[in-house]
C-alpha cells in the first residue's frame, strides 16, 4: 500500500514478521502462566501434606502430659543454679567449624556473660541446638594467651575450655578442649583432677575451633546431644593461664555447678524418632514456647538437576546457558509480583508456633538462608480446648523449585527458539509468497510491451497453484485473452471501415463527376469543388487508418538491404522541394558513405512523416534542418524546426492516435509519429523528441544501427558485380 506519494508502506514479509513476533512470545507467556499455577498447586499440596504429618505426630502426643513434665515449670526457679538455655539454630550450619557465629540465627545467638565483661578470663556464652547436636560459641577475654605444649602430657598447664556434664549412665563426664595454635581444637576425656587425659586418645565426637581476637579468643565447638543424660546437666569453665614459664592457673571462670541445658526432652525425642519422619525437620514446642525436640533435617544444598535433554541435545551451545539463566531470572522477576514486606524466617516461625499453640493448624512458606521451605504446625492437646504444645514440620521445596527452574529453562529455550524460528518460517513463507506475486507481476507487465501491444495472453507463473494466487493468475490470463480479442477487433476495424466507407465514397465521387459532366453550369461551382475535396479527404483519412493498422504486418514481410543511407537522405531532401514548394529544407551530412541495413521505401516513408510534421509546426520563413551524424555503432537522423516547443509530459507523443495540435487546427489522427516510431523500431532503432537548447523549436531524432563490416563488404561487392 502507499501511505502518501513516494512513501511505501510495510512490505508483506515485514508485516508477517511483525505478526509472528507476538505469536512467538504468546505461547511461552501462556506456558509460564500455567507453570505458575502448577507451582502454586504443588506448594499447596505439599503444605497440606505437611499439615497431615504434623497432625499425625500430634495425635501420638495428645493426652501425654507426662512427656512434657520432665522440665521444671519455670526454668531458673532454683536460685542455686543458673540455667543455660540452648536455643534452636534456624537454617543450615557449616559442616566445619570456623570460630565464628555468622551462620547462627539471631534467635540462637543470645550471649550470657560469666564474669565481668572487662575481667581477664571472663567469657560470653551462646548455646544452640541443631538436630542432634549441641553448639556453643564463646568470646573469651584474655590479655595473655598461653597455648598448650604438645610435648607435655599434662593438660592443665595452658589455656583450655572444660566441659562438665552427667552421662547417660549417671556418671560424671569431663572433657577438656585444648589448643596448641589457632585453628582446630583437640578434645580429651579427663581424670578427676583435670590433669591427664583418660584414656590418652582424643574424643573425636567433640569438635572445636579457636580463633584469636583483639581481646582474647573466639571459640566454637559442637558435641552430640546423646552424650548428655536425661536431665542434661551441663557446665562450662574457662581455665586462664597467663605466665608461659610457670604455667600456673591464674583463674577459672565457671558457668555454675550442675547447670541445666534446657529445651531438650529425650523421651519426646525417642517418640518422634520412632515415628520414622527422618527426612523432615520436626520440632516439638511446649506451651511455654520452649523447643523440647529438634530433630531431622531437610536438604540444604538443593537437588542437583541431571543434564536436561536441551543440554544434551545442544551441548555445543553451552556458552548460551548462562544467558538463558539470566533471561529466566529476569522473567521470574518480571512476572512474579514482589511480596510486600514479607516477615523474616524467624518471624514466620514464631507465627507458626503462636498459631498452633492457639489451637489452629497452619502452614507457611519461608526462606531460610538460600533454602525455601514450608513450615506446618499443629497443636497438641491434653484435653478438648487445652493445648500443651505443638508440632512443627518443616521441609524444603527443592523438588518444586527444581521442576520450576527446569520448566522455565525449557520455556526460555522455547521462547528463544520461537523468537527466531517462527519469524524465519514466516519470512520464508513471505519470501515464497512475495516471489510468486513478483513473478506474476513481472509476467503480467511483460505481457504488454512499451507500445501497449500484447505479447502473450497466458501467464505461466502461479497458474498451477490452487490458492488465491493461482486464481489471480487465471483471472489475469482471462483478462489478457479478452483484451487480445478486443485489440484484434481494433486492428481489423480500419480495413473493415476502409472497405465499407470506400464503396459509398466511390459512388459519391462518381456521382459528382457525372453531375459535372451533365450540368455545365455547375462544373465550375465552388460547392462542387468543395464536395470533391471532402470526398478525397475522407478517402485519405480512411487510407491512413488502414496503412497504420497494416504497417506492422507489412514491415514483417519486407526485405532489408545494406544501402548508403546518406545518399538516400540527401536524394530525398533534394526531391522534397517539389512536393513542398513553400518549405525551405537544409541538409547537412557527413563526408563519405554511411551504410545501414534498411528498407529504403520505409526510410523514405519515415522521412515523409518527419517532414510533414516539421512543415505543420515550423515558424513561417524559417528553414527545416535535416542532419545526419554517425557515431561508433549507429547513425542519427535529426529533423529540427523552429516553432512551438513540446510541453512537459509529452512522453506519449509517438503513440497511436495522439496529437499535440491545437484544437483550432484541422482534424488530425496523430498517426504520423506513430508510423515513425514503428518503422524505427522495426529497423532496431529508437526515436525521441526534444526541445532545442535555445527553446526556439523541436528536434525529432531517429537512431538506427550501422550495418556490420561483413554485411557492408558483401552488399557493396554484390552491387559492384551487378
Amino acid at each position: 500500500m502507499r501511505i502518501r506519494p513516494n512513501v511505501r508502506g510495510l512490505r508483506l514479509s515485514a508485516k508477517l514478521v511483525l505478526l509472528g513476533v507476538p505469536l512467538a512470545l504468546f505461547v511461552p507467556w501462556v506456558s509460564y502462566l500455567l507453570l505458575s499455577e502448577m507451582e502454586r498447586l504443588s506448594v499447596q499440596q505439599q503444605s497440606n501434606q505437611q499439615v497431615s504429618i504434623a497432625k499425625t505426630i500430634a495425635i501420638a502426643f495428645n493426652g501425654r502430659d507426662d512427656l512434657f513434665a520432665d522440665l521444671p515449670a519455670n526454668i531458673g526457679d532454683d536460685a542455686n543454679q543458673r540455667t543455660l538455655v540452648a536455643r534452636p539454630i534456624e537454617g543450615p550450619v557449616r559442616p566445619r567449624l570456623n570460630g565464628s557465629a555468622s551462620d547462627w540465627s539471631e534467635q540462637a545467638l543470645q550471649p550470657a556473660w560469666f564474669g565481668s565483661p572487662s575481667e581477664d578470663g571472663s567469657f560470653a556464652l551462646s548455646l544452640g541446638t541443631r538436630g542432634e547436636t549441641l553448639y556453643a560459641y564463646l568470646e573469651v577475654v584474655d590479655e595473655a594467651q598461653v597455648y598448650r605444649d604438645p610435648a607435655v602430657l599434662r593438660l592443665n598447664n595452658a589455656d583450655q575450655l572444660r566441659i562438665g556434664f552427667i552421662e547417660p549412665n549417671g556418671e560424671e563426664g569431663r572433657i577438656a578442649l585444648t589448643f596448641s595454635e589457632s585453628g582446630s581444637m583437640t578434645a580429651f576425656r579427663m581424670d578427676q583432677d583435670w590433669r591427664f587425659a583418660s584414656p590418652g586418645r582424643p574424643e573425636s565426637s567433640v569438635q572445636g575451633y579457636l580463633r584469636e581476637t583483639d581481646k582474647g579468643y573466639a571459640i566454637e565447638f559442637a558435641m552430640p546431644s546423646a552424650i548428655l543424660g536425661s536431665w542434661q546437666f551441663f557446665g562450662l569453665s574457662f581455665v586462664d593461664v597467663d605466665d608461659p614459664r610457670s604455667r600456673e592457673i591464674r583463674a577459672i571462670t565457671h558457668t555454675g555447678e550442675s547447670n541445666l541445658a534446657a529445651y531438650r526432652s529425650p523421651d519426646l525425642l525417642r517418640t518422634v524418632e520412632a515415628l520414622g519422619y527422618s527426612e523432615v525437620h520436626v520440632r516439638v514446642v511446649d506451651s511455654q514456647g520452649r523447643v523440647r525436640v529438634d530433630t531431622g533435617s531437610y536438604r540444604t544444598g538443593g537437588a542437583t538437576p541431571e543434564p536436561s535433554w536441551q543440554a544434551r541435545a545442544l551441548g555445543w551451545l553451552t556458552a548460551i546457558q548462562s544467558g538463558l539463566g539470566a533471561v529466566r531470572d529476569r522473567l521470574w522477576r518480571w512476572f512474579s509480583a514482589p511480596p510486600a514486606e514479607q516477615p523474616n524466617a524467624a518471624g514466620i516461625a514464631d507465627e507458626v508456633v503462636a498459631t498452633a499453640l492457639a489451637g489452629e493448624p497452619i502452614a507457611l512458606r519461608r526462606r531460610v538462608g538460600e533454602v525455601e521451605t514450608i513450615m506446618a504446625g499443629h497443636p497438641i492437646r491434653s484435653a478438648p480446648g487445652v493445648v500443651i504444645g505443638m508440632i512443627a514440620v518443616e521441609q524444603n521445596i527443592d523438588d518444586i523449585l527444581l521442576f520450576q527452574r527446569q520448566a522455565i529453562d525449557s520455556i526460555v529455550l522455547v521462547s528463544v527458539a520461537s523468537f527466531f524460528i517462527v519469524p524465519l518460517c514466516l519470512v520464508a513463507f513471505a519470501g515464497r509468497l512475495t516471489w510468486r506475486i513478483g513473478n506474476l507481476r513481472r509476467e503480467a507487465v511483460a505481457a504488454i510491451d512499451d507500445s501497449g501491444r500484447l505479447r502473450h495472453t497466458t501467464l505461466a507463473s502461479g497458474s498451477n497453484g490452487g490458492d488465491e494466487i493461482g486464481d489471480l493468475a487465471h483471472s489475469v490470463s482471462n483478462m489478457l485473452s479478452r483484451l487480445d480479442q478486443h485489440n484484434t477487433f481494433l486492428k481489423k476495424m480500419p480495413r473493415t471501415l476502409r472497405h465499407e466507407i470506400n464503396n459509398p465514397l466511390n459512388a459519391l465521387n462518381t456521382s459528382l463527376e457525372q453531375l459535372a459532366q451533365e450540368r455545365t453550369e455547375v462544373r465550375d461551382s465552388k460547392y462542387l469543388e468543395s464536395a470533391k475535396r471532402g470526398v478525397l479527404r475522407i478517402g485519405a483519412i480512411v487510407q491512413s487508418l488502414a496503412d497504420a493498422a497494416n504497417l506492422e504486418d507489412s514491415l514483417s514481410a519486407e526485405d532489408m538491404e545494406v544501402i548508403d543511407i546518406q545518399a538516400l537522405v540527401a536524394s530525398y531532401v533534394h526531391n522534397c522541394g517539389a512536393t513542398h514548394p513553400n518549405l525551405r529544407l537544409v541538409f547537412r551530412g557527413v563526408s563519405g558513405p554511411v551504410y545501414a541495413k534498411v528498407s529504403d521505401y520505409r526510410i523514405e516513408q519515415l522521412l515523409d512523416k518527419l517532414i510533414d510534421n516539421a512543415a505543420d509546426f515550423h515558424r513561417a520563413n524559417s528553414p527545416v534542418k535535416v542532419q545526419l551524424d554517425v557515431d561508433r555503432e549507429s547513425v542519427r537522423l535529426v529533423v529540427a524546426n523552429r516553432g512551438p516547443t513540446l510541453p512537459a509530459g509529452a512522453g506519449s507523443l509517438f503513440e497511436s492516435m495522439v496529437s499535440r495540435r491545437e484544437p483550432a487546427k484541422d482534424v488530425h489522427f496523430g498517426l504520423g509519429l506513430y508510423v515513425v516510431r514503428t518503422i524505427a523500431e522495426h529497423h532496431g532503432g529508437t526515436v525521441s523528441a526534444v526541445n532545442l537548447v535555445d527553446g526556439s523549436g523541436v528536434a525529432i531524432m531517429v537512431r538506427l544501427p550501422l550495418a556490420s563490416r561483413q554485411a557492408q563488404d558483401r552488399d557493396v561487392g554484390a552491387a559492384a558485380a551487378g
